[in-house]
């Protein structure tokens, strides 16, 4: 039989808590906290690493972006430099006859060292507008000078300004896309945080008129046509 001294011994050391011992209630609430920090820490982490990838996303997209616009801006470039190549071979043909108005030629020549001079798109949209009305103000004295206009190199000259001045309004399409493209993704909450951070800027729309229209082929009907 287990005597009465022992049960009191075992109550003594049981507590009268139900049979838990404090230490192990100690023990058991510092484990409790640790997986609770633990369980938070990866909570954080994780929120760091999503955010992370997010940044990573959006600034990919940005560079994405900004080559897209410097490759559109590369393809108006070459078609400005044809552009500027062309119209001094074209005054220097219109002067060789004699009769011009000297003032416009000097105009559009100088309008086209203005252009040759900007920088950005938008300063070099307005400076090739002006050379642009140049250039057609010289095309309209020419006209009333057939010898001129009769003139093969002339000719060849007005074919390939034609030519350029329609390349020139495709590379200024897209540029013009990829800047519209290049605005949005850097102007919008939160993206524009990201591109404020890493030193992304938006586009500068490139807008130019020709300098010179297609001429649409005349068509004439004889009017002695027999039935």
């Amino acid at each position: 039989m287990v005597s009465a001294a022992f049960l009191d011994e075992v109550e003594a050391v049981d507590g009268d808590d139900g049979g838990f011992d404090p230490v192990f209630r100690i023990e058991f609430s510092k484990n409790t906290e640790h997986e609770g920090g633990v369980i938070g820490l990866y909570v954080i982490s994780g929120l760091v690493l999503l955010v992370l990838f997010w940044v990573a996303f959006v600034f990919n997209r940005l560079v994405s972006h900004r080559n897209r616009m410097s490759e559109g801006w590369s393809g108006v470039d070459v078609q400005l430099k044809r552009r500027h190549d062309l119209i001094p071979r074209l005054v220097e043909v219109v002067s060789a006859y004699g009769h011009h108005e000297r003032s416009t030629l000097e105009g559009v020549m100088e309008k086209r060292r203005g252009a040759m001079a900007a920088q950005g798109a938008g300063e070099a949209a307005d400076a090739e507008r002006g050379l642009g009305e140049g250039v057609g103000h010289l095309i309209a004295v020419v006209e009333g000078y057939p010898d001129i206009k009769a003139d093969a190199v002339y000719r060849d000259l007005m074919d390939e300004l034609v030519a350029t001045e329609d390349a020139l309004q495709y590379a200024r399409r897209y540029y013009n896309g990829a800047v519209r493209e290049m605005n949005n993704a850097a102007g919008f909450f939160p993206a524009n945080l990201v591109a404020g951070l890493f030193g992304f800027k938006q586009g500068e729309f490139f807008e130019v008129e020709k300098a010179v229209e297609r001429e649409t082929p005349k068509v004439s009907l004889g009017a002695g046509q027999g039935s």
